[in-house]
C-alpha cells in the first residue's frame, strides 16, 4: 500500500485568510496545509478518502489519473466540497464510480449534491456515482477495510483500518474521542494517522496532547498527526513530538 497525504490541514486551511501569525507567514512549505484528504494505492487500485474543497488542486499536484472508489469519513464541508470534481474521473474512466459512507453521510451527500446520478444525461456534466452504505467490514481491490466509528462533535465520523496481507494502516483524521474498542482494533498497526488539531481544547477534535496519548496506547510502528491548524508549527513538532510520532505534511508519501 502507498498513501499520499493530499492535505493535512483543518477546515480553513493554512495559511488562514487574513492571518499574520508565524505559521501562516512561514516559508517552510510543510506549514502550507490544504484541507485533509488521502489517496491510497495498492496493486493499481486507487482509493480516495474524502473529497476536500482543494481536491482539484490536489489531483493536479499529485498527477492523480484514476479513482476507483471514494470513501467518506463524514460530511463536514472540508471533507466533501470537492466531490463535484469526481466527474472528471468518470469521463477519463468511462465508468460509474462507487462512493462509500455511512447511511447518514450518504443521505447528506444526496441532499447536497442532488444532481448526482448513475446515468449520463445529455447536456449535463455531473458526477456518476453509485452510493454504497458502509454497514461493516468490506473489501476494495485487494484491500480489506474495517470502518471505525469515533466521536466527532454532536455526531460521529468514520475512521478506517486498511489491511493488505500483513500490512495495516489506520486512518482517523477527525476525532473528538476514541472508544476503547477502536483503540484495541488499531493496536500495533504498521502506520497510524490521527487527528491533532491544536493545544487548546476543542469540542469536536483531539488536542495534540490527547492525540499523543492515544497514539502511545495504539503503539503503531509509525504514527503521524494530521488535521492541524495554524497553532502548530511543523519544525517545532518535529523537535518536540515523542519518538515514533511525526507531523504529516501535504505531499507526504508513506509506503508499506
Amino acid at each position: 500500500m502507498k498513501a499520499t497525504f493530499l492535505g493535512t490541514g483543518t477546515s480553513i486551511g493554512i495559511p488562514v485568510i487574513g492571518c499574520d501569525c508565524p505559521v501562516c507567514r512561514s516559508e517552510d512549505p510543510r506549514n502550507r496545509r490544504l484541507r485533509t484528504g488521502l489517496f491510497l494505492e495498492s496493486d493499481h487500485f486507487n482509493i480516495l478518502i474524502d473529497t476536500p474543497p482543494d481536491f482539484r488542486e490536489q489531483a493536479l499536484t499529485h498527477n492523480i489519473r484514476r479513482v476507483d472508489a471514494v470513501l467518506f469519513t463524514h460530511t463536514h464541508a472540508d471533507h466533501i466540497f470537492g466531490f463535484d470534481d469526481i466527474r472528471r474521473f468518470n469521463t477519463i474512466q468511462q465508468s460509474v464510480i462507487p462512493a462509500y459512507g455511512s447511511r447518514e453521510s450518504i443521505a447528506d451527500l444526496l441532499r447536497i449534491f442532488d444532481y448526482v446520478g448513475t446515468e449520463k444525461v445529455p447536456g449535463l456534466y455531473r458526477p456518476q456515482i453509485e452510493f454504497c452504505e458502509i454497514t461493516g467490514p468490506f473489501k476494495l481491490g485487494n484491500i480489506n477495510i474495517e470502518p471505525l466509528r469515533v466521536e466527532h462533535g454532536p455526531g460521529f465520523a468514520l475512521g478506517f483500518l486498511f489491511r493488505h496481507g500483513d500490512q495495516t494502516f489506520g486512518y482517523v483524521p477527525d476525532c473528538g474521542a476514541m472508544p476503547d474498542e477502536v483503540v484495541e482494533k488499531l493496536s500495533g498497526v504498521d502506520v497510524m494517522v490521527l487527528d491533532a488539531l491544536r493545544h487548546k481544547p476543542h469540542r469536536t477534535h483531539l488536542t495534540l496532547e490527547d492525540s499523543i496519548g492515544l497514539l502511545q496506547r495504539i503503539a503503531a510502528k509509525r504514527s503521524f498527526v494530521i488535521h492541524m491548524c495554524h497553532d502548530l508549527d511543523h519544525e517545532e513538532l518535529c523537535r518536540t513530538l515523542p519518538d515514533g510520532i511525526k507531523p504529516s505534511f501535504d505531499g507526504l508519501v508513506v509506503e508499506l
